[in-house]
């Protein structure tokens, strides 16, 4: 793929552009707003106009309720070979493609599981879609080069494919993303009526349930109509719990002993099943996704020196509940572990490097099957980490000569 288009230059259009760009591919930005256009350019994003001819894939990047119109127009105008859309919603849009465009073989439905709280070009990042899942939902009329262009375009941005039938992927996205939002907008709503000194006592918890109440709200009430029946039914599940909790709440508060137990009971089973689904999400964060690897830090016996390094990370990406700490073989000496994207991991390394942080990596390097064999990979990688790190030793060995070297000093 040499050329791409971006129809819709906000938040997920300008990711887009920006990380396609860095594989050398040209990438028209097209959006009826210029300001949002030119700001996506001025970013690197790629440049504004149309093509002279067509381009192998475009992206439309616009609300669900607009994807159909908007795709028959570019099709029409012969943007390009090959078309895909970012909206979260896929039956409503797939629909509509299919009533309105002439050519439905040159369209695959697309959605990547990314955002940000923030909307708008100046928000975009070309790291966005990194080993994040991004659905493609393919009708029975999409031709396999379009599916291949799709793909093509998912591997430049580091994001991981996945297909799904639409109406499961609607129904996946009510559950975890659409009816999430709905809830912390909800709960972010409350906050107009409470009393000022409340928010003295506000914590980090408040702020983690109505962070994503930021989104656009013009966005947001369009993908709400697009999958409503999806998020009804999710939220009317929701109802029934609120109605239990509530039920076992007032009782409690009446303190009435005939209750109390099984209305203490009901609320412990609630807390459980939070806890319990809680866990289904931080086990799958916890298995390594593909594409990914594992860097390793060495913290001296300083204090505040892993404070420290946990600042460093955070400069780089890296968040502190992505940190893990591990031992030596004699447990004298500590590390931080924490994952990277693979084609990120030997910039990360570089960087800790030069900051003085001992770092190796934590796992084998993955080998792209097909690309180079298993002893040239393994060169490269030991040169790599030779040139990072000054010399091939485990860090396990490099700590314990470190540490004798400062016990030997007066």
């Amino acid at each position: 793929m040499r050329t791409m288009a971006v129809v819709g230059t906000g938040l997920i259009g300008t990711s887009v552009g920006l990380a396609v760009s860095r594989h050398d591919v040209i990438v028209h930005l097209l959006d009826q707003d210029q300001t949002a256009a030119r700001t996506a350019a001025a970013l690197g994003a790629g440049v504004v106009g149309a093509p002279a001819e067509p381009v192998d894939l475009a992206v439309i990047a616009v609300p669900p309720s607009k994807v159909g119109t908007v795709l028959a127009e570019q099709q029409l105008s012969g943007l390009a070979h090959a078309y895909t859309d970012v909206a979260s919603v896929k039956s409503e849009p797939a629909r509509d493609v299919l009533r309105t465009i002439s050519d439905p073989v040159s369209f695959v439905g697309g959605h990547p599981l990314a955002g940000r709280e923030r909307s708008g070009p100046l928000a975009a990042r070309a790291d966005l879609f990194e080993d994040r899942s991004w659905v493609l939902t393919p009708t029975q009329a999409t031709s396999q080069m379009v599916l291949n262009r799709a793909l093509e375009m998912i591997s430049m941005c580091g994001a991981i494919p996945v297909i799904m039938e639409s109406q499961a992927h609607d129904d996946a996205v009510a559950l975890t993303s659409h009816a999430p939002h709905v809830v912390a907008s909800l709960m972010a709503a409350r906050l107009q009526s409470g009393p000022e000194e409340a928010f003295r006592l506000a914590g980090q918890g408040l702020r983690d349930v109505t962070r994503i109440a930021a989104g656009d709200p013009h966005l947001w009430s369009d993908i709400l109509q697009a999958n409503a029946a999806a998020v009804a039914r999710v939220l009317r599940a929701l109802h029934e719990d609120l109605s239990a909790v509530l039920a076992a709440l007032d009782d409690l508060s009446a303190a009435e002993p005939l209750h109390e137990q099984h209305s203490m009971t009901n609320i412990v089973d609630l807390l459980d099943g939070g806890i319990a689904g809680l866990a289904r999400i931080h086990g799958r964060r916890s298995e390594r996704p593909v594409g990914r690897t594992r860097l390793r830090v060495m913290v001296e016996d300083r204090p505040g020196e892993l404070a420290r390094l946990l600042t460093t990370l955070e400069g780089l990406g890296v968040g502190p509940d992505d940190v893990t700490s591990s031992t030596s073989r004699d447990q004298r000496i500590l590390f931080a572990e924490f994952g990277a994207a693979a084609v990120g991991a030997e910039s990360l390394l570089r960087k800790l490097t030069e900051r003085g942080w001992a770092t190796e990596r934590a796992d084998p390097v993955l080998i792209p099957r097909g690309s180079h064999d298993e002893a040239t990979v393994a060169s490269s990688s030991h040169n790599v980490l030779n040139a990072a790190v000054g010399d091939a030793a485990p860090l396990d060995r490099r700590a314990e000569s470190h540490r004798q070297g400062a016990l030997s000093k007066p």
